[in-house]
């Protein structure tokens, strides 16, 4: 199948021209319009530094649906613990900028360039990504990013410099999107890693549908986010 070149105008191809491996269309731009239209028909930006912007929507996709949340006796321990403090878009430049340090040092390539990088920061200022952080001792420990519309919430990516600190800010921020009424949270890709917590494989065509559905309610407005209260034990 082919590959979409995307010109200056805001528009993508349906997602379902996407080739088998889920590459949909090259090139565009990552202003926040464009990256806030690309979520709201289930594509994203992925691509190594070196290449042009690839956009990507793949079948099947994996999801999380927050009230299926699963999580470990040991993790729901360390979090009842408190040994991590965790908030919400208290230092979210950091956060994305520790995603793509650490996994250049463990050898990992990484898609977060500064233009990703830059391009995120920005949809965060717009209000729509927002971060989660595991602090210990006052240090960024660990933490993740993602972006947010509608009831949905869709993933990017994690870190973590002490073991589990990615997994309780993880956790801490799914238990408070569900209070937030967040009905689905964009996972991506399958790993191992996801799949321990409860995320599921569904076809894209009811990815989309649900889309078609959660994006219609209101954005949450308030930026930075903040965790109301503490999240119960599951």
């Amino acid at each position: 199948m082919p590959v979409y070149l995307l010109s200056q105008k805001l528009l993508f191809p349906p997602p379902d021209m996407a080739n088998p491996d889920g590459l949909l269309a090259v090139g565009g731009d990552l202003s926040v319009a464009r990256l806030l239209l690309a979520y709201r028909n289930g594509i994203f930006p992925w691509y190594n530094p070196q290449d042009p912007i690839l956009w990507w929507s793949p079948d099947p996709r994996l999801v999380l649906f927050p009230k299926r949340l699963r999580v470990t006796k040991r993790l729901a321990r360390l979090i009842r613990q408190g040994r991590f403090a965790v908030t919400l878009d208290q230092d979210f430049t950091n956060v994305i900028v520790q995603c793509a340090k650490t996994r250049l040092e463990r050898g990992q390539d990484t898609w977060l360039s500064d233009q990703m990088i830059e391009a995120y920061i920005k949809l965060h200022r717009a209000g729509f990504a927002h971060s989660a952080e595991a602090w210990l001792d006052g240090k960024l420990a660990g933490g993740l990013y993602g972006v947010a519309m509608g009831r949905v919430f869709f993933g990017e990516s994690m870190f973590s410099t002490v073991s589990n600190a990615s997994k309780v800010a993880f956790v801490t921020l799914v238990r408070q999107l569900s209070r937030w009424d967040f009905r689905l949270i964009d996972c991506q890709v399958t790993t191992k890693h996801l799949l321990s917590f409860g995320a599921e494989e569904i076809p894209r065509r009811e990815f989309l549908e649900l889309l078609d559905v959660l994006l219609r309610a209101p954005t949450r407005a308030s930026s930075p986010w903040h965790l109301e209260q503490q999240a119960p034990d599951l």
